[in-house]
Order: C-alpha cells, then structure tokens, then sequence
C-alpha cells in the first residue's frame, strides 16, 4: 500500500497554491530560452501510448482511454553538447530523485510507494505543482536510459509520460515525452479551453529540460523543441 502524504503536507501545499502560481506566471513572462513549438495533426495508429506491460489495477490509473477531449502526443526535446555526463550517469542521477532536474518553484515529486534514492518498477510519486492539480503518478516502465509513468486516479491527466537520455555521437539528448487526454472535464476545461493548465504544464517540461541543461555543464545545440501530435477522439 502506498504511503499517504500527510495531511498538514497537503495544507501546506494548497497554501503555496498562491505563491507558486505567482512564481510560474513571473518565470514564463521573463523565459529568454529559445524554444520552437509546433502542433501538427496526428492519427491513433502512428501515435497511440506505449502498452504497460506491468499488472495494474484498472481503478487504480488513468489510461488515455478513461480522459476527455482530444489526445495529445506532446514530446519535448534538449539537445547538449559537450555535457559533463554521457546519457546513462545523467539519467541513473535523475532516476535516483527526479528533483535534482524539477524545478522546486513549478514542481516537487514526492514519492509515496517505493525506497528513496532508487527508482523501480511499481514505485508510486505525488507531482506537486502549483495551483490544485497534484498528480498521483506510478512507474511502469524502466530501462538504464529511460523509465516511464501512468497517471493514477485524481490525476488531471490520463496516460503516460516518458523521461530517456540517449548519446547521438558528441550529443547527448534528453526527452520528455507524454500520451495522454485531460483526465475529466474540468481538467479539459482548463488545458484546453482557459489552456491554462497547458501553459503552466508546458512551463514546467521545458524548465526541466534547463535545469539538465545547467547541471551537466552542456552546451545547448539549437532551441528547445516541442512538437505536440493531436488526435481528435470522442469527449
């Protein structure tokens, strides 16, 4: 069974509701990194969700199945050079606690089910982010590059998200690519209509991808790239 965050966490979280909204709006309006973002049309067969291949229970996720509106495929992409780590080291790093790389201010991951400083199938994290849509998450996937996420029940998500490191010659490119629809309406509301749940999700990704960047002491070769796959479904 995994670990409950306490409830004085939880009320403490929603009090830097405020405060971390301000941040994020303050930290988007002044970003200087380039960053080249394109949506393009895509089609179920090319760009379905990996299968999880691990037991789950179905009352316990979200799969892009039980979400609402139309599915995204949403991939954001870093390419460095002359990084102080090839892709492996960098995403054992990252694997051992995901928020050597999160920015604090937009999100914390706080893990729930499974041993810190260690990451493993099954393993169970709260994505803490401002404002009121913290994001129960489990892994389902892991390899010495990459490891991979399902959304669980209360996420305002449905489906999956994949974080992976490869070496291209010189380069080392780092990825963050996601599968998935608005886990309900409201959710479909605010990412797609207000898209306010869009931007701060899409501040949060690329922040990521900078902090990588600072870390492993990299070159940037080319902007931030962000290509979003969207596949009209049924609400």
């Amino acid at each position: 069974m995994p670990r409950q965050p306490r409830v004085s966490h939880r009320a403490l979280t929603a009090a830097r509701w405020p405060v971390g909204l301000a941040l994020t709006s303050w930290s988007y309006v002044w970003r200087t990194t380039p960053v080249h973002r394109r949506e393009v049309d895509g089609t179920w067969e090319a760009d379905a969700p990996p299968d999880v291949t691990q037991p789950v229970d179905p009352a316990e996720v979200q799969r892009v199945e039980d979400g609402a509106g139309p599915f995204l495929r949403r991939r954001y992409r870093l390419v460095m050079r002359e990084a102080s780590a090839a892709a492996e080291p960098i995403m054992r790093e990252v694997q051992a606690d995901p928020n050597r790389v999160v920015p604090g201010g937009l999100a914390h991951f706080t893990k729930v089910g499974g041993d810190e400083g260690d990451l493993r199938l099954g393993d169970e994290f709260t994505v803490r982010m401002p404002g009121p849509w913290d994001g129960p998450v489990r892994v389902v996937d892991r390899t010495p590059t990459s490891f991979r996420f399902v959304t669980l029940a209360g996420h305002i998500e449905a489906g999956q998200i994949e974080w992976r490191a490869r070496d291209d010659g010189p380069r080392v490119v780092f990825e963050i690519e996601s599968w998935s629809r608005a886990g309900d309406r409201l959710s479909y509301v605010l990412h797609h209509q207000l898209r306010m749940a869009k931007e701060v999700q899409l501040h949060m990704w690329t922040s990521v991808l900078e902090r990588v960047l600072r870390r492993y002491g990299g070159r940037r070769d080319g902007p931030l790239d962000i290509e979003t796959r969207r596949v009209p479904m049924d609400a």
